[in-house]
Parts: structure tokens; C-alpha cells; sequence
């Protein structure tokens, strides 16, 4: 049976997120019988070419006011603006009524921000890129924002994470429709994995923004980051705070929006992927200088946080040597 898969894409679209999951869908045609291949649709937001953020011209299949075919599966594509844009009534009445009929529908990247403004997300579970987690949880509060998946299923509804993520998600489509050998032999084509460990954390800064720069709870962040190594209990901090080891605990969690334990933690987790990243000092020399109690501890801590080991992260992200 063949079927067909449409993004919608808009001026300042980013490429990949369209090129992306396009070719995972055109790659698997080469292993499907004639039968079951994709159809592949690019309907725009306007008649004729429209430029990528990257300034590549891409040329619509049709424009959304003439797409009124029921499709497989229909994706909304992101954009570095797209938190900002608006597309007027017109174009989220029919984004509703065209998800409404496909059998399945989604996004990639921020572009859930069209299907929050199209009704589409109220009570349902999705991610979007880590830089835009938060906007979309205000913009939507009925819908559960996953800021650390890859991709999220929530029945007929389908999202991904930042750009490439588009990709994953595509591969895990692909193998629900026609079975992870499928999918696997894509992967190999398209040179990435079928599954990548760990979420989007790994690529995200965990530390939250500082708080006011004047307050005592800011001068206790940055005696934080200068003492990464040392022990850096609540009575530490308090002191260094010079409140009472109960107030302090209480005004820094209402200032930072995280309790003390849990902001030495991440600063020590982003202290160690700034080491990972930039040598190759040993993973219980980078323990040490970063305060956590051995190796093992911040491999613990790693998969905890960000889904990866230590040493994985170091592969994924250190620089050529």
C-alpha cells in the first residue's frame, strides 16, 4: 500500500528538518516493492519557491489551501523564527483539519509550535528542540513538554527534538511501518544509527540562569562554580550565604527554581562535559576536579542525567585530536 508522507514547510524553514525525514522516507522506496512506496509531498504555506534559513530555495509540491487529500502521515517542519511566527487563522484551521485526517501526524523540531497554535497539543505529551522547551510549555500548559526526548509517541501524534532528531524519528516511522530491518538498512545508507543513546540533554547546558546578579543566592552560584571540588554541603553554602543552613535552602530554591543539591550537581555535570570536550585527562582525574566522589560516581551521575556514560560523551563531543 503506498504512502504518502507531506511536510508542510514556510519561509525560513530550516532545510534539514525537510531534507531529513524526506530522504529516510526515499531511501527505504530502494528496499519496499513498487507497492508499498512512500509518496512524498512538500506542501508550502504560500504559492511558488520559498527560501530556507539557510537560504536554500525550495519549491512546494502545493500550496496548503489546494492539500485537501487525507495522507499516512503529515509533518510540520521547524525553523530558527518559528517560536515568533505567526500564520494566521486560516492556515491553523486547516493545519487542524488536515492532522485530523491523516492517520498520523507530528512535527520536527520547534515546529510544534504550529500544531500548539493549531489546538493540536492540549493534554497530549511532545517534545521540540531543548532552546525552545520551555516557550512551548508557556505557549501550550495543557501539553506535557519531554525536553530531553529525541522523540515522542503519543498515539496518532509524533514529535521530534532539534533538526537531525527528525531523522530518529523518521527511522523509528520507517520501522513501525515495515519493520526494523527496513529501517536498519536505511541507517546504514543514510551512514547515522537507527537508535542513539541518551536524549537531548547531552547536547543542552543544564545549569538555569542565574539569579538576580545583586542576591545572596547569585554569590552562592558563583562560589559554586569556583569550588567545584570542594564539598559543597548546605552548611557550606549557607555559611558562604551567611544565612542559617534552613533559610538559605529556602530562599535559594524560591530565587533559583532548583534546591542547592540539585544546582551543585549540574554544575558539576557541565564542569565535566567542558573537561570531556576539551582533553583527555582521565575520567578519575576529571571526577576529582569536578567534585564528584570517584569515576564511578559521575559515570552514576552521567547516565542518570543525560543517558550516556562518561566516556561515550567524550566520543561523541571531544574535538579531533
Amino acid at each position: 500500500m503506498t504512502r504518502t508522507v507531506a511536510i508542510v514547510v514556510f519561509a525560513g524553514v530550516q532545510a534539514l528538518d525537510v531534507s531529513g525525514p524526506m530522504d529516510v522516507f526515499a531511501e527505504a522506496n530502494r528496499f519496499l516493492p513498487p507497492e508499498a512506496h512512500y509518496r512524498l509531498q512538500v506542501i508550502g504555506l504560500e504559492q511558488g519557491a520559498l527560501a530556507c534559513s539557510n537560504g536554500l530555495n525550495l519549491l512546494p509540491h502545493l500550496p496548503f489551501g489546494e492539500a485537501l487529500e487525507a495522507c499516512d502521515l503529515l509533518l510540520v517542519a521547524g525553523g530558527p523564527q518559528l517560536p515568533f511566527l505567526r500564520f494566521g487563522a486560516a492556515f491553523d484551521q486547516w493545519l487542524h483539519d488536515a492532522c485530523r485526517r491523516a492517520r498520523r501526524f507530528g512535527s520536527i523540531c520547534n515546529g510544534a509550535f504550529m500544531l500548539a497554535r493549531a489546538g493540536l497539543l492540549e493534554g497530549r505529551s511532545v517534545t521540540t528542540h531543548w532552546n525552545d522547551a520551555a516557550a512551548l510549555a508557556a505557549l501550550c500548559p495543557g501539553c506535557r513538554v519531554e525536553a530531553d526526548r529525541l522523540y515522542v509517541q503519543d498515539g496518532e501524534l509524533y514529535s521530534s527534538a532539534g533538526v537531525t532528531a527528525g531523522i530518529d524519528l523518521s527511522l523509528y516511522l520507517l520501522a513501525q511501518d515495515h519493520g526494523p530491518q527496513v529501517a536498519l538498512n536505511v541507517a546504514k545508507r543514510l551512514v547515522v544509527f537507527t537508535q542513539r543513546a541518551g536524549g537531548q540533554s547531552q547536547f543542552s547546558p543544564f545549569l538555569a540562569p542565574h539569579a538576580e546578579a545583586t542576591s545572596a543566592v547569585a554569590l552562592v552560584q558563583q562560589y559554586v562554580l569556583a569550588n567545584l571540588s570542594g564539598d559543597l554541603g548546605i552548611a557550606d553554602l549557607a555559611r558562604a550565604a551567611n544565612m542559617s543552613a534552613r533559610n538559605f535552602s529556602r530562599v535559594f530554591a524560591r530565587e533559583a527554581g532548583v534546591t542547592p543539591m540539585e544546582f551543585v550537581e549540574r554544575a558539576r555535570v557541565d564542569a565535566a562535559r567542558t573537561l570531556l570536550e576539551s582533553n583527555r585527562l582521565p575520567l578519575k582525574t576529571v571526577a576529582y576536579q569536578c567534585g564528584f566522589r570517584d569515576a564511578q560516581h559521575m559515570r552514576s551521575v552521567f547516565n542518570r542525567r543525560l543517558g550516556v556514560t562518561p566516556q561515550q560523551f567524550r566520543q561523541h563531543f571531544s574535538a579531533p585530536a
